[in-house]
């Protein structure tokens, strides 16, 4: 898990721009929970009770700058985290991320108080890879369609 801004997020089908300050931008699919309740200290076998909703999202990072040590500006740049719309758990697919959502309810509420409306995002166990202008980035689910993002 990396902890990122709000300003980190892209929503509403607006369009990615990727920085001229990188020679090396890659994605990552992820998972984003929802936080439903106010925790501390969540134990793992209840972390089920603290989050109501998941939604796709793409975590893109400067793989060059991350290379150099600075960690805040490779991860944490504006609109680097295009999130889709959320659905119910029951209609989750994703089952492969690198941690559990219940362990990642547990592990971030060790180091903070979880509120209602917090968003957790869990990086998939899929590499990354490239970004490429002009692509686009998407994610539907029984021709629902989740996320969309065009790559400029």
């Amino acid at each position: 898990m990396v902890l990122k801004c709000d300003s980190s997020m892209l929503v509403n089908r607006k369009p990615f721009f990727i920085p001229d300050w990188s020679e090396d931008v890659r994605v990552i699919p992820c998972v984003v929970l929802r936080v439903s309740r106010l925790g501390k200290n969540i134990a793992a076998k209840f972390a089920t009770r603290y989050y109501d909703a998941v939604a796709p999202a793409f975590n893109i990072y400067a793989a060059d700058v991350l290379a150099t040590g600075d960690w805040v500006k490779a991860w944490g740049f504006d609109y680097a985290l295009p999130l889709g719309s959320f659905i119910d758990l029951e209609r989750n697919p994703w089952q492969d991320t690198i941690i559990s959502f219940d362990e990642a309810i547990h592990r971030a509420s060790e180091v903070m108080t979880l509120r209602q409306g917090d968003l957790i995002f869990i990086d998939r166990a899929i590499a990354s890879r490239p970004l490429l202008r002009e692509e686009v980035l998407s994610v539907s689910i029984d021709n629902e369609e989740l996320l969309y993002c065009k790559v400029k």
